[in-house]
């Protein structure tokens, strides 16, 4: 079946002016061609420029680097020439992160995308968005970042498609052992729950992981780490109460605004036809 064919089918729909279901899928097809973070390769369009990197992560953490200061730095120089006060965090030399690495090139800390201000040492700044939104202001010398560099156009994609945009901080609220494997649940802000759905995608800290529960009366989710999985990343280690950074996954947020629109033309479309079935009864 055809695009039109689904919508016209769509549109001869005449029970009451509920959303189908086919609508709302057409309507997700023609979203995913307009965002590339529908897809989970690259179009042909990027191909023919190289495998370059893309600002987009895959929650795959590379390694992890040593935290050697995070500073309040005066003389930070701005665009017009002058200078300008803000926090910078400083990474021990790492020994992947850098392989490729230049200035102004993206790296995933923690989950958080930043920017490289400087190779030698390797160094990024903090703004004040930044800070707000995540835990890295909170980071001391020795700390444990989970480090990720952007994705290779084209390349394999084993987690989901991470942006590096922080929603909002979590917490540690259990952590338990099965066997070999440790599941820990996670508290989050209510406004962030609807987006947490079993099964699907969330970035803990960077690191691409799987629903396992979730709890909306409590706002919480369960996640499980694999054996391997525990060595490789700074979650394991953290301890209950301890603060996470958090990015759910971008499709439901698509979605929701997709969806925003849609009802409420739905929602006006509904009143008119009261309004009518008012007049024929008059």
């Amino acid at each position: 079946m055809t695009r039109r064919a689904m919508l016209r089918l769509a549109a001869s729909h005449h029970k009451p002016l509920v959303p189908p279901l086919i609508l709302i899928i057409v309507l997700l097809l023609d979203l995913s061609q307009r965002c590339h973070c529908f897809v989970p390769f690259p179009s042909k369009r990027h191909r023919l420029f190289g495998a370059g990197r893309l600002g987009m992560f895959t929650g795959i953490v590379e390694e992890m680097g040593t935290v050697s200061s995070v500073v309040t730095n005066e003389n930070i120089e701005t665009w017009d020439g002058g200078l300008c006060k803000g926090v910078e965090l400083q990474v021990a030399k790492p020994d992947i992160a850098l392989d490729g690495a230049y200035l102004g090139c993206s790296i995933s800390v923690s989950g958080v995308c930043l920017t490289a201000t400087s190779l030698e040492p390797l160094t990024f700044g903090l703004a004040p968005e930044t800070l707000e939104k995540s835990n890295l202001g909170d980071l001391r010398a020795g700390d444990k970042v989970n480090l990720e560099r952007a994705s290779l156009i084209g390349g394999r994609n084993s987690g989901h498609m991470v942006q590096g945009h922080v929603d909002c901080v979590g917490e540690i609220s259990s952590k338990s052992n099965l066997d070999d494997s440790l599941f820990l649940t996670i508290s989050l802000p209510s406004a962030f729950v609807r987006y947490v759905v079993p099964k699907g995608f969330i970035a803990i800290d960077g690191t691409s992981l799987t629903v396992c529960e979730v709890d909306q009366s409590k706002c919480t989710f369960t996640v499980m780490l694999v054996s391997y999985t525990q060595k490789k990343i700074i979650l394991t280690n953290k301890p209950v109460g301890a603060t996470v950074n958090l990015e759910v996954d971008v499709m439901g947020k698509y979605a929701e605004s997709a969806m925003a629109g849609l009802t409420q033309r739905v929602d006006e479309l509904q009143k008119e036809v009261d309004d009518l079935k008012e007049r024929l009864r008059g």
